[in-house]
């Protein structure tokens, strides 16, 4: 018995009863219970093999990590993982540590493997991508999530950094702040560029002038950074009365300064972070913080590579999609309050 003879024996097309048959997530569970019963009363066996070298499929996916220290990826880990492993995929797990080299090494070795799909999230340091254009020439589905090209015609999963940006920089003002520090990131990301541009139109947006003097780069987005960069302000008398960090671990090394200067938090500093890592609950004051919903991400990241496998594998026409996964503002004790004294 073949795939086409099921199909025409149940009415079913052979696309849905393929999917079925290969698990593929987006089939009603009564439709595939059914057809999953009469492959099985058929003596139906699917040579997995054959339908390998069929399809050019290898049953194995690539994710490529800016790195494997942040919470906010290993979320998006779990994510795509715990979707791979429905649909019977293999993930090969690689880290570039920041560094555009090992990414392009990463995506050569994946390549090489002849995997169906490469997930990427690019290094701060990456300046050119060619490499991703190879990925599109080997006939891999791309999808790129978090730090990515708009250059380059993929699917993409991302948030809205800009949006979130601003959202955060609104609850400092909506407290009663009008000097924001802004601890940024590197300057080469999109992500960086985008959570600066939002910082900077909530404070137009609300009358106050942009001082430069209050934006200090934080690349490395550690807690070293936070603090000393918190310190050089104090010490040189810059005035502030709020902080709002690209990362949290640069928002708690920024805390830990002003607890160490005995600078009250959030009654004379408020502190906002971004991408609720598992510490920003944990630490004292507890820290009001951006949440990204990673393990979502990796879920979505997932569900557009299947989409465009199997528009690859059906010879349909790829459609590469933006989907944007919408964030909110976790409000702890670093600005609650300041908010309670209003």
């Amino acid at each position: 018995m073949t795939i086409k003879e099921i199909s025409k024996a149940l009415g079913i097309s052979i696309s849905t009863v393929s999917k079925a048959l290969n698990d593929y997530p987006d089939v009603n569970p009564k439709t595939r219970e059914r057809i999953l019963h009469f492959a099985k009363e058929n003596g139906f066996v699917p040579n997995k093999l054959a339908a390998s070298l069929r399809t050019k499929e290898s049953k194995t996916v690539g994710l490529i990590l800016p790195n494997t220290k942040n919470d906010f990826f290993n979320s998006i880990l779990e994510g795509v993982l715990n979707a791979a492993e429905k649909a019977n995929y293999f993930v090969l797990v690689l880290s570039s540590h920041e560094s555009y080299e090992e990414e392009k090494n990463h995506v050569a070795k994946l390549l090489q493997q002849k995997v169906d799909g490469i997930f990427i999230s690019l290094s701060e340091d990456t300046y050119d991508v060619r490499h991703l254009e190879e990925i599109q020439k080997s006939n891999t589905v791309l999808i790129q999530f978090d730090k990515i090209s708009k250059i380059i015609d993929s699917s993409k999963v991302i948030i809205n950094d800009r949006k979130a940006a601003y959202n955060a920089t609104q609850h400092l003002i909506d407290i009663g702040k009008k000097n924001i520090v802004h601890l940024r990131g590197p300057l080469i990301p999109q992500v960086s560029i985008d959570r600066f541009l939002g910082y900077k139109s909530a404070l137009e947006n609300n009358g106050i002038t942009f001082d430069p003097k209050l934006v200090v780069s934080c690349p490395k987005g550690t807690n070293d950074e936070g603090y000393h960069e918190t310190r050089k302000l104090v010490e040189n008398g810059i005035a502030f009365d709020a902080v709002f960090a690209h990362a949290d671990l640069v928002a708690i090394g920024a805390i830990n300064l002003l607890k160490e200067k005995q600078i009250k938090i959030p009654e004379e500093v408020s502190v906002v972070g971004f991408s609720n890592w598992l510490i920003s609950s944990e630490t004292t004051p507890s820290l009001t913080t951006v949440e990204q919903s990673g393990a979502l991400i990796g879920q979505k990241i997932f569900h557009h590579f299947m989409r465009e496998r199997l528009q690859k594998i059906s010879s349909t026409k790829i459609e590469h999609l933006t989907e944007e996964i919408p964030t909110h503002l976790i409000k702890r004790e670093s600005t609650r309050l300041s908010l309670e004294n209003q």
